[in-house]
């Protein structure tokens, strides 16, 4: 017998010999992939704060058909080639039940076929590409996918009135799935694109990008990144005497843009899941606690990644917490009310959704404004892959 093993039956003898409650053992894992250290690290931050929530307030209802549920975390720094190892060990060695990404599209895309073997429901949060939900049908997404994401933000481009448009984009999946869907909407609006550029995940200076985009001259640009690209990229723009609009999108949605681009990031435009000024209780509640359990604001990341763990959740309390194919029919199945809207899945399992657009006003995101097309936002489906 194992050391745990006797352990464990000391521990119940003895509550047993004095009337006391026996100890409650974590029954049901959820598998938890986050960029904890690495580039994506104050994102990772967000997203697993956001998932311990979800799992605090189900374990305080009594959790699953009597069962606590314990999230089993790796972390996999974003990257693909950590996500794999992370994801094989969840399938194989700690037999999770469902799994959440909590990370970047990259690391994201190269987990999802390992859970589809393993028949475990991956339910991504903000990873946007669309291979995602390709790999099989235990995938689900809880955000809008880049494409949907970008018809969004040409949308956002022509409500505004402009006419000339610099495109700048991030050169990995993220960017590239953006572009596509700005690029694909964009002749359905009275808009040009002037201008194309891409940069690289590692830099942070962009004085010759920079130079580029004031000879342009464009009325907006829509630019893609990350908070920690966004933030100087912005700054930098600003620095120059460009005052067209930024408009990005979610990577931007972290209070760091706000703290690396200062001043700077005033007036800046995102297309995001949660809208800071919602008064929908599901979204009020959430903002609400996540503060109390964090102790800093909740990012469209902690939202989204809150969204994944609920869902998962709320797909075990319907199976009594068993997995596989009756756990991925219970999620497909459901409707769900959530911090970044109400939400339910089409047969590719993507959400159809209204686009946020929040506005940086006084060092806070703020509503600006609601992108609502159900045409121009409809995620693609089974017949249309």
């Amino acid at each position: 017998m194992s050391h745990f093993k006797h352990t464990s039956l000391a521990l119940v003898l003895a509550a047993l010999a004095t009337g006391a409650a026996l100890p409650a053992y974590a029954d049901i894992k959820i598998g938890f992939n986050v960029p904890l250290t690495g580039f994506a690290a104050a994102d990772g931050k967000s997203a697993l704060e956001g998932a311990k929530l979800a799992i605090a307030q189900a374990n305080a209802k009594g959790g699953v058909n009597g069962e606590k549920l314990e999230l089993v975390v790796y972390d996999d720094q974003g990257a693909a080639k950590d996500a794999v190892p992370a994801a094989t060990k969840l399938v194989e060695r700690d037999k999770v039940v469902a799994a959440v990404s909590g990370s970047y599209s990259g690391s994201t895309r190269a987990a999802a076929s390992i859970f589809q073997r393993g028949k475990v429901p991956y339910v991504v949060a903000y990873a946007i590409h669309p291979d995602i939900t390709r790999a099989g049908d235990f995938m689900f997404r809880v955000s809008a996918m880049g494409e949907v994401q970008g018809r969004a933000g040409a949308k956002l481009v022509s409500e505004l009135g402009k006419k000339r448009v610099a495109l700048v984009s991030i050169n990995n999946d993220f960017g590239q799935a953006l572009a596509a869907g700005f690029k694909e909407a964009a002749p359905k609006f009275d808009f040009k694109i002037v201008a194309e550029y891409d940069y690289g995940m590692q830099d942070r200076q962009f004085g010759a990008l920079v130079s580029k985009l004031k000879s342009d001259n464009p009325d907006v640009i829509y630019a893609s990144g990350y908070f920690f690209t966004a933030g100087p990229l912005v700054s930098q723009i600003r620095a120059a005497g460009i005052t067209a609009p930024v408009i990005g999108q979610e990577g931007y949605d972290s209070e760091k843009f706000m703290e690396i681009a200062g001043p700077a990031s005033e007036g800046t435009l995102i297309t995001t899941s949660l809208d800071r000024d919602s008064t929908a209780p599901a979204t009020k509640a959430f903002l609400t606690e996540f503060r109390k359990s964090a102790n800093f604001g909740a990012d469209m990341v902690a939202a989204s990644s809150y969204t994944a763990v609920q869902v998962v959740v709320d797909g075990l309390t319907k199976t009594g917490g068993k997995g596989g194919d009756a756990l991925r029919d219970a999620i497909a199945a459901g409707k769900y009310d959530t911090p970044i809207g109400q939400l339910s899945f089409n047969d590719l399992h993507e959400v159809k959704k209204d686009i946020q657009v929040q506005v940086v006003k006084d060092k806070t995101f703020h509503r600006h404004s609601v992108i609502t097309d159900p045409v121009l936002l409809a995620p693609p489906t089974k017949a249309g892959n």
